[in-house]
């Protein structure tokens, strides 16, 4: 990864991760070994309240128990008892979500494991592939690739719209909900594309991914402003995320594939103007929407964003003392000695006080950048 040589020089920078980083393993992670682990049904809980406590659970959802499924397998080698909490993750994954029926993965379950949404979601499915390129990486066991490739088929051949692209949503029985393709779930299965890619080659994933990006440029990107839109050109209510922004940035600028593609220029041409309406320059905030022309349409400054943010400079040039500055704020702001703040308003002030299972998901590809970053 192209990143200044002379990051690794910097002995502040170092410490600082090094400290953030004992705080996830020693504080973050274990809230989800321990009070976050409904043993029961063999998932994460939801969320835990600022006293560690579950959250009455309404639900459990399959993309929670996937991206805890990628957290306990980066963590295997690393952290006691990681790789037994992936395997009854994985294992839960197809116990309490697999539509036998119909193929694909449930929603959501309710609280005593019944199916709930039954819903075929492209953020779920694309969380389970991410998940499992990763967890098969690790354990290289046949049942964990036949599931990867059970995703891959399912959405080609029930997701994928003919154009590069993807429907959002489907019934149970894959027919149509007019959903049409949003940003979110297909940036998130580009990045699930490129986890498959990082363990094995596959040309047909390739082929995909490729057309994926080509269809994004063509009907997301904003000629003017070259910002991604969350819903495609000229729908209603459209709007832009900077942390979206920044996410879509780290997955091309970081893919030897991508790199260098039309959606990959558009995206290094809008750094600036994203930076620039959605970074708070004096807190190192990052605002949640936009509309094209710099409008707030949501000031919650939510601590996804700031770690995709941090992500997405250890990729610019001389980025040094931004990287620093932006891990700094994230530890100030975002982190605390019982684990983390979800959410400030658009003033700053602390507006959520839970802790959802789904966030340590991006802290820790954050921290892989980091590490990748100072290595």
């Amino acid at each position: 990864m192209p990143h200044s040589p002379r990051s690794a020089s910097q002995p502040e920078l170092i410490a600082l991760f090094a400290s953030v980083h004992q705080h996830f393993q020693d504080v973050i992670v274990p809230l989800w070994q321990g009070p976050g682990w409904n043993a029961e049904l063999a998932l994460p809980y939801e969320a835990l309240d600022a006293g560690h406590q579950p959250l009455p659970p309404q639900r459990y959802r399959a993309m929670a128990c996937a991206r805890q499924l990628y957290l306990f397998s980066s963590l295997i080698g690393q952290v006691p008892g990681a790789e037994e909490r992936a395997a009854a993750l994985f294992r839960s994954l197809q116990q309490h979500f697999h539509d036998a029926e119909h193929g694909g993965w449930f929603y959501s379950i309710d609280p005593q494991g019944a199916p709930l949404d039954q819903r075929k979601d492209l953020y779920t499915h694309a969380f389970i592939l991410f998940a499992c390129a990763h967890y098969w990486d690790k354990v290289r066991e046949p049942l964990v690739e036949s599931v990867l490739n059970a995703v891959l088929e399912v959405v080609a051949q029930r997701f994928a719209t003919g154009d590069g692209l993807y429907e959002a949503t489907l019934e149970r029985d894959w027919s149509s909900l007019n959903s049409g393709p949003l940003q979110n779930p297909l940036m998130h299965l580009a990045e699930a594309f490129l986890a498959t890619l990082s363990v094995r080659d596959d040309v047909a994933v390739q082929r995909a991914l490729v057309e994926l990006c080509t269809a994004m440029q063509q009907r997301f990107i904003d000629p003017q402003h070259g910002v991604l839109m969350e819903k495609p050109l000229g729908a209603v209510d459209n709007w832009f995320e900077p942390g979206h922004q920044f996410e879509w940035y780290f997955l091309l600028e970081s893919s030897p594939l991508l790199r260098g593609s039309r959606l990959h220029a558009s995206l290094e041409r809008a750094f600036a103007y994203t930076e620039q309406l959605g970074v708070d320059q004096s807190s190192g905030a990052v605002r949640a929407m936009l509309t094209l022309d710099g409008h707030s349409k949501d000031g919650t400054q939510r601590i996804w964003a700031q770690a995709e943010y941090l992500r997405a400079l250890t990729l610019r040039p001389d980025s040094e003392a931004s990287v620093l500055r932006q891990l700094q704020a994230l530890q100030q702001r975002s982190l605390h000695a019982g684990g983390w703040h979800e959410c400030r308003d658009e003033n700053g002030e602390v507006s959520r006080q839970d802790m959802p299972s789904t966030t340590p998901y991006h802290l820790a590809t954050c921290y892989r950048g980091l590490a990748e970053y100072l290595r």
